[in-house]
């Protein structure tokens, strides 16, 4: 997303270029319908022009905290999109385990990728990490805090599904009270339901 190249319109997308994506409540619903559009848009490339939309790019992973599908999708989307990915999927066969810090393994990771996925089990991580890399960083999951792009996944399904979200009346049900990914699917529908009511009793959440 942040390093993406439009084949439509032969430009970079919008303002996303070279942008970190840390939490959802830094985009509009303009962000995200735009997002949406260029995904389509990949969607329906024939599969020799999507591999040129990053050929030559280096998604970077670190990942503090246990993943399978957040990082699996990151590397399959790299993939398909024409780039390549490495990383840190397990922080004892790394440098970590010496007593390197978040900030210079952040800053070693940045020196060989385009761009940084950081998922990491302390809340500021995203925004600390943010600061001291020299690429942009995508927050996969930090702390109790936010899981943005899970967001901007389960938005997008929502509309290819059911083809919008303005009206819907959604139902959330799992751990909200320290589900991050939970507390940005909530940020991202306060874009499409300006005056929803939402209340939690006994965990479970109503609107």
């Amino acid at each position: 997303m942040v390093c993406i190249y439009d084949p439509i319109n032969g430009s970079k997308m919008n303002g996303f270029f070279q942008k970190d994506i840390i939490s959802i409540r830094d985009f509009g619903k303009e962000d995200i319908e735009s997002i949406f559009s260029a995904t389509e848009k990949i969607i329906d490339l024939d599969p020799n022009q999507r591999r040129e939309i990053a050929r030559g790019k280096t998604l970077g992973y670190l990942f503090f905290e246990p993943s399978t599908r957040t990082r699996l999708s990151f590397q399959s989307a790299m993939a398909l999109i024409g780039g390549t990915s490495l990383g840190i999927a397990d922080v004892s066969s790394s440098s970590v385990q010496k007593g390197e810090s978040l900030s210079d393994t952040v800053k070693v990771m940045s020196g060989y990728t385009d761009v940084l996925v950081l998922r990491h089990p302390l809340d500021g991580s995203r925004r600390f990490s943010a600061e001291i890399s020299q690429k942009p960083i995508i927050n996969g999951g930090s702390g109790t805090e936010e899981h943005p792009t899970q967001a901007i996944q389960d938005l997008f399904t929502i509309k290819r599904e059911k083809k919008k979200i303005d009206g819907l009346k959604i139902g959330i049900v799992g751990d909200l009270k320290y589900g991050r990914t939970v507390y940005s699917l909530l940020y991202g529908l306060c874009n499409y339901v300006r005056h929803q009511k939402a209340t939690f009793l006994h965990g479970i959440y109503k609107s």
